[in-house]
């Protein structure tokens, strides 16, 4: 019997190629995300939500729960950089950032719990660390680094679930065109990137996984 996956962010790079990993692998794969309609080549399962607002999100996960019975591998990889100074950056542009990268965080883990697995994986894709305090990037800085709490946190409250944070090196995804920074020599391709994360998964790896 195939493994049921839930992927939010799937349309983002590293989204997409992760399943189109896991489907490689044999697994069904559940697509949320707010634009999941060019993934229809990849799988059939694919569930419309925007991981800010709590009603689309709980809608989204009523129908995944219709569809599968219980999910084994839950990834966080939705996100979204910015690059302003404090004295520019409006308090919407602050919201949209921390919404993407940390309060959807929690609102999808929130409503998810109940349809995974007693001992279901949970991965969260975090930053590299040395990239989360560079002046222009406060908004991201302060939500990346609030994840990383969160996950702590979780980790111990379930503790009958693996739990990782994955603080990757450079990956190179469009996000690279919202910031002041070259894309560094060497960065890590979106399927790369996938690859790692599903052999921890594949490994039992819980906690923080740097690569």
């Amino acid at each position: 019997m195939s493994k049921n996956a839930m992927i939010w962010g799937a349309s983002g790079a590293i989204g997409r190629a992760l399943v189109s990993g896991l489907r490689n692998e044999g697994w069904r794969v559940l697509a949320m995300g707010r634009h999941t309609a060019d993934l229809g080549d990849l799988t059939p399962d694919l569930f419309e939500a925007d991981v800010a607002d709590p009603g689309s999100v709980e809608r989204a996960l009523t129908a995944a729960s219709e569809a599968v019975d219980q999910v084994e591998l839950w990834i966080y990889a939705a996100g979204a950089i910015a690059a302003h100074k404090v004295t520019e950056a409006s308090p919407e542009a602050w919201k949209r950032i921390l919404d993407a990268n940390l309060t959807g965080a929690y609102v999808t883990t929130h409503y998810s719990l109940p349809l995974l697995a007693p001992d279901a994986h949970l991965v969260f894709l975090g930053a590299i660390s040395e990239r989360l305090r560079l002046p222009r990037l406060s908004a991201y800085a302060t939500a990346k680094a609030g994840l990383e709490a969160f996950v702590e946190v979780l980790g111990k409250e379930e503790r009958k679930r693996r739990v990782t944070l994955v603080r990757p090196a450079a990956v190179d995804t469009p996000l690279w065109d919202h910031v002041p920074f070259k894309l560094p020599q060497g960065a890590l391709s979106p399927d790369e990137a996938a690859q790692r994360i599903l052999a921890a998964y594949h490994n039992g790896h819980r906690g923080l996984l740097e690569f």
